[in-house]
């Protein structure tokens, strides 16, 4: 159940799942834009109530409570700020922009990230010119990557380009391969996904695989570059773009990405990833079960994914461009360290 209008007093049955389960983590939930501590303050200063009854953030809720009541203030409205932040361009010309996204780095600006996003950086580079058919907060913005994924990202100047991507990226002509390090060894050397994704009913923050009529069809084909002991060395390819598919896809098949927070073998609940201590005992056990815990966690966070390559026709003439981002440094470091446990040397 999804809060249809932030701007005024929400009540919210209680349904016999939420029984038991904190207050806090239901509305994270049910306002699964708004940031954990965003919430908490809302509940801190009374405007979510039980019943009319003020609680506090660990409040679990019990079999007689009927509903919850939620004021939200009303929308303010966002702005994007251009920000001095260098680039890593891998390719430019006078329509697009294809730039090698670093991690920790989100594409556009949301509630609780409204700095250090590639929309403002970009701003900053082309000097307020970016295409405007995605809106005010997504300009220039036709596909998108994770936070915690880094790679090969297209950045459109002008609303022709923003059209001519768009199309090639429905058609599924826009070509896109990743990299990625995942759990466990695969009985054949390559295979596709074809699984549908959609929300998941219990953590709005995940994508399931979905047989329900809201799933829509995610296809990702993937081969093995690697093995190791417990460790394989995948390229994945997208057929479709759906929110964290090759993550939820990788999970379904037995691999998950390494250090995958939502879905990886070391999961983390939405507490304990605002825990900087947790996340990094997270990355060190990781290490550890994979034969690695020599290896330092320096610049290990979230998943190991990375948009490698990149193909699509150019907007203006149709001549094919394609990019390649090399891999990050900690990703190499990892396959240098597999690669040297695989051989008898020692970690680096």
């Amino acid at each position: 159940m999804d809060v249809k209008d932030p701007s005024q007093k929400t009540i919210l049955p209680v349904e016999e799942q939420m029984v038991s389960e904190r207050i806090d983590r239901i509305l994270s939930e049910l306002l699964c834009d708004r940031s954990r501590s965003f919430l908490q303050k809302l509940i801190e200063d009374g405007n979510v109530t039980v019943d009319g009854r003020s609680i506090k953030a660990s409040y679990k809720l019990r079999p007689a409570d009927s509903q919850i009541e939620v004021l939200l203030p009303p929308l303010q409205e966002l702005k994007v700020e251009q920000e001095d932040i260098p680039l890593d361009i891998l390719y430019e010309d006078e329509d697009v922009l294809v730039i090698n996204k670093p991690k920790d780095m989100v594409v556009h600006p949301a509630p609780g990230h409204m700095t250090n996003t590639v929309v403002g950086a970009a701003l900053y580079h082309c000097k307020g010119e970016l295409s405007g058919i995605n809106g005010v907060l997504r300009p220039g913005i036709v596909h998108r990557i994770d936070k915690d994924t880094t790679g090969s990202l297209i950045i459109c100047k002008n609303d022709n380009a923003h059209r001519s991507l768009a199309f090639q990226l429905e058609e599924h002509s826009l070509q896109r391969s990743y990299r990625a390090l995942v759990w466990g060894t695969f009985d054949e050397a390559e295979g596709i996904v074809d699984k549908p994704l959609g929300r998941d009913r219990k953590d709005r923050k995940r994508m399931a695989i979905s047989t329900l009529p809201e799933g829509k069809r995610a296809v990702t084909h993937y081969r093995m570059l690697e093995s190791f002991d417990k460790v394989s060395y995948i390229e994945c390819r997208l057929e479709t773009g759906r929110t964290h598919q090759i993550r939820v896809h990788m999970a379904h098949l037995g691999h998950p990405v390494l250090f995958d927070e939502l879905y990886g073998r070391y999961k983390l609940s939405s507490n304990d990833m605002a825990d900087e201590k947790l996340r990094s005992k997270r990355v060190r056990t990781e290490l550890a079960a994979a034969g690695l815990s020599d290896l330092s966690a320096e610049g290990i966070r979230g998943q190991c994914l990375h948009a490698m390559e990149l193909g699509f026709a150019h907007p203006k003439d149709g001549h094919m461009v394609s990019v390649s981002a090399p891999l990050p440094e900690y990703f190499e470091r990892l396959l240098r360290a597999l690669r040297g446990a695989g051989e008898g040397g020692e970690n680096d």
